[in-house]
């Protein structure tokens, strides 16, 4: 694959400027557990302002008071968020915000097609928002926004920052998402991310994920070429024999530059099984979010699901990111609409918010 030799995906431990969120809302799939979930969300923005990271915050139109009163319960440090009133469908902003590339010397926002994982759900809004930010000048002066016309989610790629993207065959090149497109076709048509490389993952699953298995529940890059991954414990389990075969694939990728070479995998903990409404939930540590304010602020979020496993989740994470405080969050109610915390966040490198800016 040929690739735009100045151009490539920061590494989500690359030092950030902000990190998006979407608030949840009433005309949404989140009204019956509404309060939990505005909860949640406000127990990450604290967290993150505590670390001293700046937070873009999207919430529904004319709900900006409602938005500081539940935030300024959390103890949210209001001076680190910047909110904008904007509609959305939903608050998967992984997916549907913008995937920033560094190019040229400056950084460019990608604006993918989305269509909410093969059109399962609305996402007329939703695919709007970043153009609308960017017109409301929510990033710094100068940063350009460049509409893809390819499907491409956030969670469906994993970059290590040096040039090799990871992403799912069952997500990617599924035909729900780019009309039949082949393999090949697709990467050329992802080449403005500037990838040496696009590995293909073939295996693995999660009952109960809409994203049709996206990478950023099963495998995500970090620091010293190490992958941390989900596997199955239980032969007992269906997903046992899939994720095997997953490891057996990423025990074979090498990473790219001076210091190539096989990546070292650290295995997450399975947790135990549970459901909703007879619906097996889409548990996955794998979907912690890295946060990288600069000047000593580094913290990794980590799902927790009230499980055994929670506690060697975090131990795990923070073997692989040894520099980074590592801090657990209740995700309970966010799994039981599908994601998880990184599924409703999206990171924006060093110089790509407008942080000068307050639109509250």
């Amino acid at each position: 694959m040929l690739s735009l030799r100045n151009s490539r995906v920061p590494a989500e431990w690359e030092v950030q400027s902000g990190i998006m969120m979407v608030l949840p809302h009433k005309d949404s799939d989140w009204e019956p557990v509404l309060a939990r979930a505005q909860s949640c969300v406000a127990t990450i923005c604290a967290t993150l302002t505590r670390f001293g990271q700046h937070v873009l915050l999207v919430v529904p139109p004319d709900e900006t008071t409602t938005a500081c009163r539940i935030l300024e319960r959390a103890g949210v440090d209001l001076g680190l968020i910047h909110m904008y009133e904007v509609a959305t469908n939903d608050t998967w902003i992984r997916d549907f915000g913008p995937v920033t590339v560094w190019s040229g010397g400056g950084y460019r926002l990608l604006d993918f097609k989305f269509t909410a994982w093969g059109g399962k759900f609305a996402y007329d809004k939703d695919n709007l928002v970043t153009g609308i930010l960017h017109a409301a000048g929510a990033f710094a002066p100068g940063i350009e926004r460049v509409v893809v016309p390819l499907v491409l989610e956030g969670g469906a790629i994993e970059s290590d920052g040096n040039g090799v993207i990871l992403t799912t065959a069952s997500c990617q090149n599924n035909p729900n998402r780019n009309w039949g497109l082949s393999r090949r076709e697709i990467e050329f048509a992802m080449d403005r991310l500037g990838a040496y490389r696009v590995v293909w993952i073939l295996n693995g699953y999660l009952r109960g994920d809409d994203t049709d298995f996206h990478i950023d529940v099963a495998a995500r890059f970090a620091p010293g070429n190490k992958i941390v991954y989900i596997g199955c414990d239980d032969p007992n389990d269906e997903h046992f024999e899939p994720l095997a075969r997953m490891r057996e694939e990423l025990s074979e990728i090498s990473s790219y530059g001076a210091d190539a070479g096989r990546y070292k995998l650290l295995q997450l903990p399975w947790p135990r099984a549970k459901y909703v409404g007879g619906k097996r939930l889409a548990l996955s540590y794998a979907n912690y979010l890295i946060s990288n304010a600069g000047r000593g602020c580094k913290v990794v979020l980590v799902p927790q699901y009230e499980d055994p496993a929670d506690a060697v989740a975090l131990a795990v994470v923070k073997k692989a990111y040894p520099e980074f405080v590592v801090v657990g969050i209740d995700c309970r109610v966010l799994v039981e609409q599908g994601g998880s915390l990184h599924c409703m966040t999206m990171q924006l490198p060093m110089g790509v918010l407008n942080v000068g800016k307050k639109s509250r």
